[in-house]
């Protein structure tokens, strides 16, 4: 499947090196060699040398990754998390965010370079940049402080997530015991 060149950004090939400029800043990544990357018109798209399953896989994971560089250095990439519990709450400090999730003490988190933190609200965290990777990487960092709790559904979650909460003890609300 071709990857659509927007106008304003320009894609480098240099031995498996594929360095991506726009607008919003330049990616740089070293791709497997066997894969061939070519650049016609405004269309990237990417070869494979043979239906060998290696070959697939990585045919698969280079047009995808190619694909992500592009929309990050011109749209950007976001991730939000939400903070769900009583109490819980987030804020921003200089570029840190300061979470207070329950601990007997606020946990401090420092974004990865090319990341910015924003807290909307005080339960929201918007993890934005050019790089998903980065951004995915940076918001599991985040969600990993408290992950959502399987009982009562408290903790930090993807605004996308959906938990699904465990019964807990049925047996002594009807009276056995």
């Amino acid at each position: 499947m071709p990857i659509p060149v927007p106008e304003g950004v320009s894609v480098d090939i240099n031995k498996g090196e594929v360095t991506v400029k726009g607008p919003k800043g330049e990616l740089r990544r070293q791709f497997n060699p066997v894969m061939l990357i070519e650049k016609r018109e405004d269309i990237l798209t990417v070869s494979r040398p043979s239906d060998e399953r290696m070959h697939r896989a990585l045919h698969g994971l280079t047009r995808s990754l190619l694909a992500n560089m592009v929309e990050g250095v011109t749209k950007g990439c976001e991730r939000t998390l939400e903070i769900v519990g009583v109490g819980y709450r987030a804020e921003k400090k200089g570029d840190n965010l300061v979470i207070n999730i329950g601990f007997s003490h606020p946990v401090e988190v420092k974004p990865l370079p090319g990341i910015t933190l924003e807290v909307v609200g005080n339960n929201r965290i918007n993890v934005t940049g050019i790089d998903k990777e980065v951004v995915g990487e940076m918001a599991a960092r985040i969600r990993a402080i408290r992950p959502p709790d399987a009982y009562k559904g408290k903790g930090i979650r993807y605004s996308e997530e959906v938990v699904r909460l465990k019964p807990g003890k049925a047996g002594k609300a009807i009276g056995r015991g």
